[in-house]
Formats: C-alpha cells, sequence, structure tokens
C-alpha cells in the first residue's frame, strides 16, 4: 500500500504546454489519494486558423501513449485525462473507440472530459446546453457533434479561439464570465467549459450560485468522473454542486 496514495494512485496526463489541469486536479484531491502527472510533450505555436488547430490537435495525439507509458511505471490505479479536444473528436462514437484504446493501453479506468461531462449532465438531469471553449470553430463543431450524438440540443457555443496553447490559460475570469452572461438563457438548462488549461473550476462554481442551474467545468467533471469510478465518494468543497452533491 502506497504511503501517501493509500487510497489510490491516480495518474493524469496532459499537453506539456497545459499549466492549469495539473493544479486544478490537485485542489480537489482527497485526502488518501495521490496525482501524478504526466506531459505530452507539444510545441507551444502560434495557432491562428482551423487549420493550426487541428495541427495542435495532432500533436497531442502523436504524444499521448508515450505520456500514459510514462505513468504506468509507478502502478497508477487509474487515469484521468487532462486533455479534452481529443476526447471529443468525431462525435461519440468515434469518442468511444479513443477512450476504448486508451483505456486498453493505460490497463487502468479511464475517464475523459467528453464523458465525464456527459456523466454530469445526465446526474443533472440537462438537455438544453451551451459550452464555451478556448478553441476555434473547427474543434467546435466535434464538441458540439458529441453532446447532439449524447441527446443533448446545444442552443448556443463560444469559442474564444485562444491564439496558443500556452495562452489558453492567459484567459481571465472576466472573459470567461462574459461568455457565461452570452451563453445563457431560459432556453438553457445547464453551461459547460471544455478546455482543460482554461481556469473555470471555483468560478463555474460561483456562477452557479448566481445563475441557478449546473456551470460544470471540464476540470471539475472529469476529477468527479474519476474520483467516483474508482469507488472514492468524497465530497469536496469550492468547486460547485457536482463535487459537493454528486
Amino acid at each position: 500500500m502506497d504511503h501517501l496514495g493509500y487510497r489510490l494512485k491516480m495518474g493524469s496526463i496532459g499537453p506539456s504546454t497545459n499549466t492549469i489541469v495539473q493544479p486544478d486536479f490537485d485542489g480537489m484531491r482527497p485526502a488518501g489519494v495521490t496525482n501524478h502527472y504526466s506531459r505530452i510533450r507539444i510545441p507551444n505555436d502560434p495557432v491562428a486558423s482551423d487549420d493550426d488547430f487541428v495541427a495542435m490537435v495532432r500533436n497531442i495525439e502523436q504524444g499521448t501513449l508515450d505520456a500514459i507509458d510514462a505513468l504506468k511505471s509507478c502502478d497508477m490505479q487509474y487515469l484521468a485525462m487532462g486533455m479534452s479536444v481529443a476526447t471529443f473528436w468525431g462525435g461519440r462514437s468515434a469518442a468511444a473507440d479513443y477512450l476504448s484504446r486508451m483505456t486498453a493501453h493505460a490497463g487502468v479506468g479511464v475517464s475523459c472530459g467528453s464523458f465525464a461531462t456527459e456523466a454530469a449532465l445526465n446526474r443533472y438531469g440537462a438537455r438544453r446546453i451551451a459550452f464555451l471553449s478556448p478553441y476555434f470553430p473547427v474543434a467546435n463543431e466535434h464538441v458540439r457533434r458529441f453532446y447532439h450524438d449524447c441527446g443533448f440540443q446545444v442552443v448556443r457555443d463560444i469559442c474564444l479561439r485562444c491564439p496558443g496553447p500556452v495562452r489558453i490559460a492567459h484567459t481571465t475570469d472576466a472573459q470567461c464570465r462574459q461568455a457565461i452572461q452570452e451563453l445563457d438563457g431560459d432556453d438553457v438548462d445547464a453551461i459547460v467549459q471544455v478546455g482543460t488549461n482554461l481556469s473555470m473550476v471555483k468560478l463555474a462554481g460561483a456562477a452557479e450560485i448566481f445563475l441557478g442551474k449546473p456551470v460544470i467545468a471540464i476540470n471539475t467533471a472529469t476529477y468527479w468522473h474519476a474520483l467516483r469510478a474508482a469507488g472514492i465518494q468524497d465530497k469536496v468543497a469550492g468547486f460547485g454542486s457536482l463535487l459537493m452533491e454528486h
């Protein structure tokens, strides 16, 4: 039994340019659970178009299995994927194939952002949703298709078109607040934020209080899903209703 991770050794992976998901996951970590992070090495290339964004996705895909291999040597017991866009790509069927490949390679259970947010939305009973991302339009199309395949109606979505992978983490609370306000309406049951390098776990929890509806940050949903799948039922305060009530 691991001295610190005596309940669970949680592996997590994310792009090397990502500076948000690791501290986000650590902030939600219950006692007796340890997080072990492996970086998917990608360049910090500028992103100014859909083509640039697709190139970044391909870079992530090329390094993902190596990052998982690095974690396998510590005998992780579960894996939370801290990168989201690849987990939506191609719609739900393609995403399910992708998750199956990652699970087979990791040799342990795997949670990823697409299916974690689907599970969270189903837990709330939400059907009409809106979402924001730091992506470009080409990626929002894949996210929209995934949610449509899951049976949700995407009423509105916003892509912030961040100019590079590192720059995603520079997105301010003010920008996120404005996006949430633009997305909200009586025709929306829940708001989802995707993009793991976008810091919104605290803001999402606060927004729920004022909007009176679920606001789901993808890092919260992924870590929640991983904990519950691994049998950890602890309630964690400060990140919204998902981790506190479900």
